[in-house]
């Protein structure tokens, strides 16, 4: 987030806050206006030295001073903010520290449905809830918990609190997933799920995921990502051969095979390489249609961006999200999937 932009909501939300706790400064501001308006009706001789002191009357008004408010008017006012706004303003001083923090804030910053998400989950946080609501809030950020009986992560993005879902391999549709002679399922320390899906060969790649609309935040604009490894054998080979990446809203319950994949993704380029950007020369380098993935992810997988959604919160449906490969007929080996998340879009 943007500091600048940052600084902007803080004003416009203490500025509405304020006047909201302070209305009966209008009253003061009435006063004013007559005193005015009678010093304008005076002998024109003298009204420029009697204009000023409305002015000087008006500069001696008593400034309002924001720690002499009630704690809970301050927590409002915060909570019309952001969560990073909220850290910045504990800073200030004790008073607002007390209020940033409190549970009053927090609970504005978490999603509704989250109560109701952690009953379904074996996590800590739900057998033992954090003191506080921000100690929730940064837990649910830092840690994301698993659910849907394990194969799908729930956190909370950071910046702004919004929902974040990673979907295990297992909950996804790969094509001859479970025949071992063309995948392999195995266990990763650095995994989150059970069970990460490790492809030794195929010439048809077909990787799909689903997600219900209703689970996202509204008024939200989300990226999904695969989130993946490449064993270093097979590394060249996937930095020079593009794959198709697309997401799109379906019907709900949709069927993977009406309309089929070749139907779906005709017409779209083979523009992302799964291999690391700059170690080789790809067929697309220097058109700007090349996609890269993203090599800097705190867990240390691979990341790569397969399209957007911008979910309004009334649509009933399911988003697709799709990586594959399908026309060359060329073998492919050496992935390793962990899932695909779904995550709000940062500016």
């Amino acid at each position: 987030m943007a500091k600048k932009k940052g600084g902007i909501g803080i004003g416009i939300a203490l500025y509405i806050g304020i006047r909201l706790i302070i209305k009966h400064r209008l009253d003061v501001c009435v006063t004013m206006k007559k005193k005015r308006n009678r010093v304008t009706e005076k002998v024109k001789k003298n009204s420029e030295k009697e204009e000023e002191s409305p002015a000087t009357e008006m500069q001696q008004q008593p400034l309002l001073d924001l720690q002499a408010l009630p704690e809970g008017c301050i927590a409002h006012v915060i909570s019309l903010t952001s969560p990073p706004d909220a850290c910045r303003l504990s800073s200030l001083s004790k008073a607002i520290r007390s209020a940033a923090e409190s549970d009053a804030v927090w609970e504005k910053f978490i999603p509704r449905e989250t109560h109701e998400i952690l009953s379904q989950s074996n996590s800590s946080l739900s057998s033992f809830p954090p003191k506080s609501k921000k100690e929730l809030y940064m837990a649910l950020c830092d840690t994301p918990i698993l659910i849907d009986e394990g194969y799908t992560s729930f956190s909370l993005d950071k910046w702004s609190g919004k929902k974040c879902y990673m979907i295990a391999a297992k909950r996804l549709r790969i094509a001859w997933g479970d025949t071992r002679r063309y995948w392999r399922w195995k266990s990763l320390t650095q995994s989150r799920f059970k069970e990460v899906a490790e492809l030794r060969i195929v010439c048809w790649l077909e990787i799909r995921g689903r997600i219900e609309t209703s689970m996202l935040s509204p008024s939200t604009t989300y990226k999904a990502y695969l989130v993946y490894k490449l064993t270093e054998s097979t590394e060249r080979g996937w930095a020079c051969e593009p794959v198709v990446v697309t997401v799109g809203a379906r019907a709900y319950g949709f069927d993977y095979e009406c309309p089929g994949l070749k139907e779906i993704t005709a017409g779209i380029k083979h523009t992302a390489f799964l291999g690391p950007k700059g170690k080789y020369k790809h067929s697309l380098q220097g058109t700007g249609e090349a996609k890269f993935p993203n090599e800097r992810r705190a867990d240390g997988w691979l990341e790569m961006e397969l399209g957007e959604y911008h979910c309004q919160g009334d649509e009933d449906g399911e988003l697709e999200m799709i990586c594959c490969e399908i026309e060359t007929g060329m073998g492919k080996g050496g992935l390793i999937v962990q899932g695909i998340e779904i995550r709000p879009k940062r500016n």
